[in-house]
């Protein structure tokens, strides 16, 4: 249902921007969302966007350098990251929910997931 592309390895300082294809129904009626995984880490949540594309929400550790956007007309979203660090290191899932902007940081509230992506970052 969802395919994530654009990972890489990069270095320090580099950007990337990942890719998420949507072949769901009603594309527009999901809030999408990005999360990543670091090696022996739990997943966490990196951002999300709004069904329509109003609201934006990012994690903390990711504000001021990655930017989420969707094309509705492309079914897809995707994640634009700047300023890399080592510690972005990562697999990074798209995933999509039909769910309330409330619980937009929760991953159990998206029901799609796409098969993730790797991102390294080399200091």
């Amino acid at each position: 249902q969802l395919q994530a592309s654009g990972g890489g390895l990069v270095q320090a300082g580099d950007s990337l921007r990942l890719s998420c294809a949507a072949s769901v129904r009603t594309y527009n009626n999901y809030v999408m969302g990005w999360f990543r995984q670091a090696p022996g880490k739990e997943r966490e949540f990196v951002a999300t966007m709004s069904r329509n594309g109003g609201s934006t929400d990012h994690d903390d550790s990711v504000k001021g350098r990655f930017t989420i956007s969707r094309d509705n007309a492309k079914n897809t979203v995707y994640l634009q990251m700047n300023s890399l660090k080592p510690e972005d290191t990562a697999v990074y899932f798209c995933a999509a929910s039909r769910g309330t902007w409330g619980m937009r940081r929760h991953g159990s509230s998206y029901i799609y997931w796409g098969q993730g992506t790797q991102v390294t970052v080399s200091s």
